[in-house]
C-alpha cells in the first residue's frame, strides 16, 4: 500500500508542476500552449509498460505515466513567419526540447532485434531536442532525470534532477523568478507566441532572432 501511495504522491507532484508550466504557457506563449496534445490513451501507456517489462525487465516510471495522462506529447503549430527553415518549433518549450509520447519514447529505448540492451540502466527517454533521431535527450528513472546521448556509444549522465516534478518546478521557477540561466546556458525567450530556449552567446536562431524577447 505504501508503494501505491508513493506513486500517487509522485503523480500528484507531476500534475501540480505540469499545471504551473501549462498555465504559464497559456498566458505568455499561446502558440506553444496550442502545441499540447491530449492525454495519451491508457492503452498506449499500458503497452509501453508491457514492452519495457517484456524486453528490459523493468516497469514504466510512474512519473512518466502520470505525465502522459496529462499530455501525450506535442504537435508543432504552423507559424507563417517561420518560413521554410522552421527555426522555431512551438512544441519545444522545455529546455530539454519536446515531450515524447509513449511510442516515440520507446523507439530509441528498446533494443533492436537480436541485440542486447546498450543502456545498462532502467531509464526511459522523455524529452529530446533532436527530433530527427532522437539520439540525445533527457531520461527518467528511479534516481531522477538526466541527459543521454547515443552517437556511437551510449552515455547516460548522472541525474541532474531528482524527478520529473523537480525538473518541471525548475522550469517554472526559471520562468517566474530566474535567474534565466538557472538550468544551463540556454535561457528562455518568446518569439511568435512560442517559448524557446537558446544560448545568447551562441544562438541557434537566425531569422527569428530579431523577433525574440527575453523572459
Amino acid at each position: 500500500m505504501s508503494g501505491q501511495l508513493d506513486a500517487e504522491g509522485r503523480a500528484a507532484q507531476v500534475e501540480a508542476a505540469w499545471g504551473r508550466v501549462v498555465a504559464w504557457l497559456k498566458q505568455h506563449a499561446p502558440t506553444s500552449y496550442a502545441s499540447l496534445l491530449p492525454p495519451a490513451p491508457e492503452t498506449g501507456i499500458a503497452n509501453a509498460d508491457a514492452a519495457l517489462r517484456q524486453h528490459l525487465g523493468f516497469a514504466l516510471p510512474s512519473e512518466l505515466a502520470a505525465l502522459w495522462r496529462l499530455c501525450g506529447g506535442v504537435e508543432h503549430q504552423y507559424i507563417e513567419a517561420n518560413g521554410e527553415a522552421g527555426e522555431v518549433g512551438s512544441g519545444a518549450f522545455l529546455p530539454g526540447g519536446i515531450l515524447l509520447g509513449p511510442a516515440d519514447a520507446l523507439r530509441p529505448r528498446l533494443p533492436e532485434t537480436g541485440r542486447s540492451d546498450r543502456w545498462g540502466a532502467a531509464v526511459v527517454p522523455w524529452l529530446t531536442g533532436d527530433e530527427t533521431g532522437p539520439e540525445s535527450g533527457h531520461y527518467v528513472g528511479a534516481d531522477g532525470v538526466g541527459y543521454w546521448s547515443l552517437p556511437d556509444n551510449l552515455a547516460c549522465d548522472k541525474p541532474g534532477y531528482p524527478s520529473i516534478a523537480a525538473y518541471l518546478e525548475a522550469v517554472h521557477r526559471t520562468l517566474t523568478e530566474g535567474p534565466a540561466d538557472a538550468m544551463g546556458p540556454d535561457v528562455p525567450g518568446l518569439v511568435w507566441g512560442c517559448l524557446v530556449w537558446d544560448d545568447p552567446d551562441s544562438p541557434l536562431l537566425d531569422d527569428a532572432l530579431e523577433h525574440l524577447s527575453r523572459v
